[in-house]
């Protein structure tokens, strides 16, 4: 069996899907890439293509380094996600061609079912109860939503009294049985982190999200060590190397991205040397199907799983939704909050080639906000 063909596809609302066709008519799918930067991937996408036309598509860990590594500059989020995209196509070929599930390659399943979380609330959240309330009604037995709209720099009484007001409303909503974690978004400096995190202490968050930026890393051994919440973070570190010292300083949750480090491969990997450090894995997933359905072949087959970050009905879903390039939706079908085990062959689910054929390139390239402060300054997003 020869790869014959890359192909990668923009579609709605935000995500990049990639096609890898072999001679013997199997055809594995991906999806490289990062937010906001979807046709930067699509042209690194493009280059790794050169490496793998006409090559076994078999060999899926001597393509994973020649792919890392075949380049004098390395790493960084471009690459690891067009090397993520192609990495999952390459495990569903893999699969498909045996007529088995890509976790019976990695070693078989743990568990039968994946927990998942639902989304509540958007970039600058507004008062959340309606919206937890209806995901305990459509079953879900946690829920996930982020911390602020823009922060001050050092957060004030009111900033304080307006997170913990919304978290305290989750809470009474959820009850003392579900879950409710709260993504920073690294819009939170080190010091208004250690400020707030004592006032959600009573809530009993089941984690905090990126509370510093992935740059300010270095804080996090204090910052854990004083922190009376669970800490979480992840979806912006893409390798074995970037994720070591944050399980050295501890955090409770890593969450690797399937599609930004480095696909598969690397995840299941970076799971392995989390377990080392007692650390629990809650893999980052708001985008689209493939990137679901590869977290969910890692979710089964490790250990130390979590709980299942998932984007359908997501807010920045506009245009599209996950389900909407499927030919069979049943794969993420909710049972009282979580997603079964998938059965199917490779990544167990059925691309619908002509919806995603349909949708590409049919909108504009999705780009996050920029914010500032009210002084003018930038501020995070």
């Amino acid at each position: 069996m020869k790869i014959t063909r890359i192909e990668t596809f923009s579609v709605p609302p935000r995500w990049l899907l990639c096609r890898v066709e072999t001679d013997e008519g199997v055809v594995g799918w991906g999806e490289p890439v990062v937010e906001g930067r979807a046709a930067t991937v699509r042209t690194a996408v493009g280059e790794l293509a050169e490496l793998l036309i006409g090559k076994d598509p078999s060999g899926i860990e001597d393509h994973w380094q020649v792919m890392t590594k075949g380049s004098f500059y390395r790493g960084g989020p471009v690459l690891s996600s067009a090397v993520a995209g192609l990495d999952q196509a390459l495990w569903d070929i893999a699969g498909k061609r045996l007529g088995v599930p890509v976790h019976v390659l990695l070693g078989g399943p743990v568990r039968d079912r994946v927990r998942a979380y639902s989304w509540v609330g958007g970039d600058t959240p507004a008062h959340i109860t309606d919206q937890v309330a209806a995901q305990v009604e459509a079953g879900f037995t946690a829920v996930k939503m982020n911390a602020s709209g823009r922060m001050n720099r050092l957060a004030t009484v009111a900033d304080i009294d307006e997170i913990v007001d919304r978290a305290t409303a989750a809470r009474e909503v959820l009850g003392p049985e579900r879950d409710f974690a709260l993504d920073f978004h690294g819009r939170f400096h080190a010091a208004n982190a250690r400020r707030l995190l004592p006032h959600l202490a009573p809530l009993a968050p089941m984690f905090v999200e990126e509370p510093i930026l992935p740059e300010y890393d270095h804080l996090l051994p204090a910052l854990v060590a004083s922190s009376p919440v669970p800490i979480a973070t992840g979806e912006r570190l893409f390798s074995r190397q970037d994720v070591l010292p944050v399980l050295q300083a501890g955090v409770a949750v890593l969450q690797p991205d399937l599609s930004h480090a480095g696909g598969i491969s690397e995840v299941r990997r970076i799971a392995s040397l989390a377990e080392t450090f007692d650390t629990l894995i809650a893999p980052h997933c708001p985008l689209g199907p493939v990137s679901l359905a590869a977290s969910l072949q890692i979710a089964v087959s490790v250990p130390n799983f979590l709980i299942q970050e998932q984007s359908i009905g997501i807010h920045y879903n506009t245009g599209a939704d996950v389900l909407s390039y499927l030919a069979d939706t049943e794969v993420f079908r909710f049972h009282q909050g979580h997603l079964l085990r998938p059965t199917g062959p490779g990544l167990g689910i059925d691309i619908d080639e002509k919806a995603v054929r349909a949708a590409d390139d049919s909108q504009a390239d999705w780009h996050n906000p920029v914010w500032r402060h009210e002084d003018g300054s930038f501020a995070e997003w």
